[in-house]
């Protein structure tokens, strides 16, 4: 593992846009290098990312690009918070060194015809509620792991179907880039941290930790020794059909490897949810055991 050895803090982080331009800073670049894919309105999270990227790495590239590819919604991609002045910022402060601020013409050129599509793993849950969404996270991910050349990439286990499609497509393209995961960062109410979580109302806001509250009555039930599946997604249904802000597209307990539902828990488990708000569509997991 590499010395990290950020920028003097008056040359970071270095903004580049084009590919060109991210290569010729990379090409010279102290090793390792850390890659950090964000969609932007970056948060705590996003700059918790960043920090492990520092601990581990002598560079440290974040992305910025917001994937119109991965959005079933066109009013979710257009209301997409935006504000690169403040992301600039906080990425500075979490440490670092260039951040990679692309078009979606550079990221897909005139005349695209590349797709990357990972197969079962990206046909439930989040596959299943967002045709083809997982088709634009690969590509684009795809893109930027071969673009930065970086030894790790570090993504948010909040997204853990997403930690695990781009795991499953890095191994089997032959990607020598270590996916990294790392914790869900948490408001101090338990909401987990989303770029989302801004866009909403008062009341939605304040509904919105019934997400982990149900997770939490699924684990609480497995620690008294509840091992039947559908009881644990009974029990995270029920805490959620308390809330009349909150209506569930999913809920789930699967194998963590392979996201099938269980019948019996036995051995590692994934609860896992989506619950809108509204227009507003969040998601949160928990581990289990």
């Amino acid at each position: 593992m590499g010395e990290a050895t950020p920028a003097p803090e008056a040359l970071r982080p270095l903004v580049v846009r084009t590919r060109t331009e991210l290569r010729t800073a990379l090409a010279t670049a102290p090793r390792p290098i850390g890659l950090v894919p964000t969609m932007g309105a970056l948060h705590e999270g996003h700059a918790s990312l960043i920090r492990r990227a520092r601990a581990e790495s002598a560079t440290v590239v974040a992305t910025i690009f917001v994937n119109p590819r991965q959005f079933n919604e066109t009013a979710d991609f257009e209301e997409y918070a935006r504000d690169e002045a403040a992301d600039l910022t906080t990425a500075r402060e979490a440490g670092a060194d260039i951040v990679f601020i692309p078009t979606v013409e550079e990221v897909y050129p005139a005349g695209s015809q590349t797709t990357v599509r990972v197969g079962a793993l990206t046909e439930a849950l989040e596959g299943a509620a967002r045709p083809g969404h997982f088709e634009g996270v690969t590509t684009v991910v795809a893109i930027l792991l071969c673009l930065a050349g970086a030894e790790r990439a570090y993504f948010g286990q909040k997204d853990a179907q997403q930690l695990l499609v781009v795991r499953r497509m890095a191994l089997d393209l032959g990607i020598a880039t270590e996916i990294v995961a790392c914790p869900i960062v948490r408001e101090p109410d338990g909401l987990a941290m989303s770029s989302r979580n801004v866009r909403l109302t008062p009341e939605q806001r304040a509904a919105a930790p019934v997400l982990r509250a149900s997770l939490l009555a699924a684990r609480a039930a497995y620690e008294a020794g509840e091992r039947d599946g559908e009881a644990l997604r009974t029990a995270i249904r029920g805490v959620l059909a308390a809330e009349p802000l909150a209506a569930p597209e999913y809920v789930s307990c699967a194998d963590p490897a392979t996201l099938r539902e269980l019948a019996r828990v036995d051995g590692p488990a994934l609860l896992s949810l989506a619950v809108r708000f509204g227009s507003i569509r969040l998601i949160d997991n928990d581990p289990l055991p």
